[in-house]
């Protein structure tokens, strides 16, 4: 290891040493728990596979205990990988760049015949890559722990932002456009402390943005049950919340509660002209479709802000 590479791992072995502690020490704790997790469903014979949905029909004490000791401890490593982006676009992505134009250390590099651009290139691909490897390994280990009771009784859904925002190629994608933003506001306003608060700004609202608009990406099923049939169950799917009656036409009315779920249910749905009932819901296997969708929006981003940064570089000279 020599030149831009050398000096790229001296400025941040610590960031990247810490990182790989830390993944570590979770690593470990993500074991352990899952084998005592897995342990106790063995011990106490639960049907994980036959428990899926709100109606999985299997509601025993032991599979309630099951949850109850396991969402919360999911719950806070899904927190953890889904504001990993913040902390890496505040903590190493604001001060890859802002840092060394704040304190003059760029000069050094300089100093040794070394372009602008490939400073940038190298220091920030050690970064990158870095950030892959990370965040892979962390939404691999929510995903790992969570998949014997996903989508069980009132436990986690793959549509739950403790999941889908800490889980699948949309988090790697997630974690780049955090560094990629906190580099760019490092550089564009070359002082560290108000680059970490831009780029704390730019992900949370980004990420709140997909999150309300991510059911408006693709259309939901439409279910449909016949006459006074009894509706089709949710299962593990998506539901939208929007229900009701289907009239001769086949127009949607929604007004879920038309008619009383009771014996006199067939008479009042004859009395009113309704032929059936319906739901419109996002099945589970849709959580890919959406997982690539905000992974692209993520990468796109990531790749105009980098495209930014060296243009600003390549036109713009160091203070």
């Amino acid at each position: 290891m020599k030149g831009t590479l050398w000096l790229a791992w001296r400025q941040q072995r610590a960031l990247i040493l810490t990182g790989a502690a830390v993944l570590l020490a979770v690593t470990a704790w993500v074991v352990i728990m899952r084998t005592d997790m897995t342990d106790f469903i063995s011990s106490r014979h639960i049907d994980t596979a036959g428990c899926k949905g709100w109606d999985g029909g299997c509601e025993s004490e032991a599979t309630i205990q099951l949850l109850d000791d396991t969402t919360g401890p999911i719950r806070a490593l899904g927190t953890l990988s889904a504001a990993l982006p913040v902390l890496i676009g505040v903590f190493w992505g604001a001060p890859l760049i802002g840092r060394e134009l704040e304190s003059g250390t760029w000069k050094l590099a300089l100093t040794q015949g070394v372009g602008a651009g490939r400073w940038f290139v190298t220091r920030f691909a050690l970064a990158a890559l870095c950030t892959v490897l990370g965040s892979a390994v962390l939404a691999a280990l929510v995903a790992w722990w969570w998949s014997p009771v996903s989508n069980m009784l009132n436990g986690l859904y793959w549509h739950d932002g403790y999941i889908f925002n800490a889980t699948g190629p949309a988090a790697v994608a997630c974690a780049l456009f955090g560094l990629a933003a906190g580099t760019a506001a490092g550089l564009l306003i070359r002082r560290t402390l108000p680059a970490m608060a831009v780029v704390l700004g730019a992900v949370v609202a980004l990420r709140f943005a997909l999150n309300t608009f991510r059911s408006d990406w693709i259309s939901p099923q439409l279910w449909i049950s016949k006459g006074d049939a009894s509706r089709r169950e949710i299962g593990s799917g998506w539901s939208t919340g929007e229900f009701g009656y289907l009239d001769a036409a086949g127009h949607r009315i929604r007004i879920p509660d038309a008619c009383p779920v009771d014996d006199n249910l067939a008479r009042c749905m004859a009395g009113q002209g309704y032929v059936g009932r319906y739901r419109t819901v996002f099945p589970s296997s849709d959580f890919w479709t959406f997982q690539w969708i905000e992974t692209g929006i993520f990468l796109g981003l990531a790749a105009v802000l980098i495209a930014g940064v060296c243009v600003v570089l390549k036109r713009r000279p160091l203070p």
